[in-house]
């Protein structure tokens, strides 16, 4: 990597030198003349390190350090002095210069500090960017799957949240919308300001008008003392309204113009509030269709599906339940004290088979309901939720569910055929027409249990 240098001196003899010595070791140099012109070329990015005079006309060169530490936090900033500032010199240590030098400048030395500096620079930023990795990991791994669908939603998601755009997550109950918007906020800019939640469908209109915006005292029967609503404890933050199809038009109304002149008023207020807060929502209705029927506004709509991010149903990436069922049984187990290791094979094919039509939420609950009747290590189909239980007369054939990888088909036969040989692997090879070897190394692969 060659990394550029920004000199600003007003002496012609030491910018022009320097420059010289700097560029034989292998670095670009951007030369300035004077404090103005160093900021002016600092704007336009790509520095380094900056090596200042302290004493310019105009702009002098703390002013200049003071610029850096304000606008590029961990760009390190060089300071040249002559013998009679070094106490000025000194101060601008204490301010967060890296070093500083006197002049006549010691090329030797000079060089050697600027190598320092640049390496500590680039330790920081590997450091910044390893935490913004493993952040991102943490993020994504609170919403479980592996499945083409949601690999793509993860890029969509990691492409969106360092904008600024509105975001509309749409798909059915359960699927885990609000943890996508959480993904969202905590990737976002805005991360470290706040994240407010507010379920729509769970408020009266007149309710969710003062949730959202706000009251002043006396505006209605029961309003008591002023209220501050959500888009203001929001401010410079992300809001997320879940259930946005079932908000009233008066109050689509307002929140149009929150998105198009951020600007509000407090219920029964005359004050007009700005508001700078990042729109997030989320429906399982089709807000297409209630447009068409004039149930929900279009231009309200337009403003709020700038992108839109599709979580889809449980049923169309089975090949999640596997890893979902076991972080839900590794989180309820713990909570309630036992040592449950797995599913067997029945209750896996149970959890396969099922439709799941309230998705994940209805996933964790039974999972749940299953750790809390198990009371062996394992848990088998008996203490799975009678929905979710397979009848006795269903096991006299194998269901492979629509969807399904053809690796878990293949594991779904295997175990389904060893079940009903009781565990005898050289009658369930040869049922299978494979050898007994070959049987054992796709119990190992596919991580079959003997039982």
């Amino acid at each position: 990597m060659k990394y550029t240098i920004l000199l600003i001196d007003d002496e012609k003899n030491i910018r022009e030198g320097l420059k010289a010595v700097f560029e034989m070791d292998g670095y670009k140099v951007a030369l300035a003349a004077d404090g103005k012109e160093g900021l002016t070329r600092l704007a336009k990015g790509d520095i380094d390190l900056v090596i200042t005079d302290l004493r310019m006309a105009e702009v002098s060169g703390e002013e200049v350090l003071q610029r850096c530490i304000t606008d590029f936090p961990g760009l390190p900033v060089l300071i040249l002095t002559g013998h009679g500032s070094i106490d000025n010199a000194v101060s601008a240590m204490q301010m967060g210069a890296y070093d500083f030098l006197t002049k006549p400048v010691n090329v030797d030395k000079l060089l050697l500090v600027v190598k320092r500096a640049l390496q500590a620079r680039k330790l920081q930023i590997e450091h910044l960017h390893l935490k913004e990795q493993l952040n991102r990991n943490a993020v994504f791994e609170s919403i479980i799957g592996k499945t083409p669908a949601m690999e793509k939603l993860f890029q969509t998601l990691s492409k969106v949240s360092d904008s600024k755009a509105s975001v509309l997550i749409t798909g059915e109950s359960g699927v885990g919308k609000e943890l996508v918007a959480k993904a969202i906020h905590s990737l976002s800019p805005r991360k470290e300001k706040p994240l407010v939640i507010v379920n729509c469908a769970a408020l009266s209109p007149t309710l969710l008008e003062s949730e959202l915006f706000g009251h002043e005292k006396g505006a209605f029967t029961g309003a008591v003392a002023r209220k501050r609503g959500r888009f203001e404890l929001a401010n410079e933050g992300t809001i997320f309204l879940d259930e946005i199809g079932e908000i009233d038009p008066n109050v689509q109304v307002k929140i149009l113009r929150v998105l198009q002149e951020k600007k509000f008023e407090r219920v029964g207020g005359e004050d007009t509030l700005d508001v700078d807060v990042r729109i997030i929502s989320a429906t399982n209705r089709d807000l297409e269709k209630a447009v068409a029927e004039g149930k929900f506004r279009e231009d309200l709509f337009y403003r709020l599906n700038v992108v839109n991010l599709y979580v889809p149903p449980l049923r169309e990436r089975q090949d999640d339940i596997p890893i979902l069922a076991a972080a839900f049984l590794e989180e309820f187990a713990k909570e309630n004290n036992k040592t449950i290791s797995s599913f067997d094979g029945e209750a896996r094919r149970c959890l396969y088979s099922y439709d799941w039509p309230g998705n994940i939420r209805q996933l964790r609950n039974c999972i749940e309901s299953a750790v809390v009747m198990c009371s062996g290590k394992v848990i088998t189909a008996d203490d799975l939720p009678p929905n979710v239980r397979m009848r006795k007369k269903d096991l006299d054939g194998i269901v492979i569910p629509y969807g399904i990888s053809l690796e878990n088909a293949e594991k779904i036969i295997i175990e389904k055929n060893l079940m009903a040989q009781k565990g005898n692997k050289s009658k369930t090879a040869d049922i299978l027409q494979i050898g007994r070897k070959t049987l054992h190394r796709k119990l190992a692969e596919l991580k079959i249990e003997d039982e």
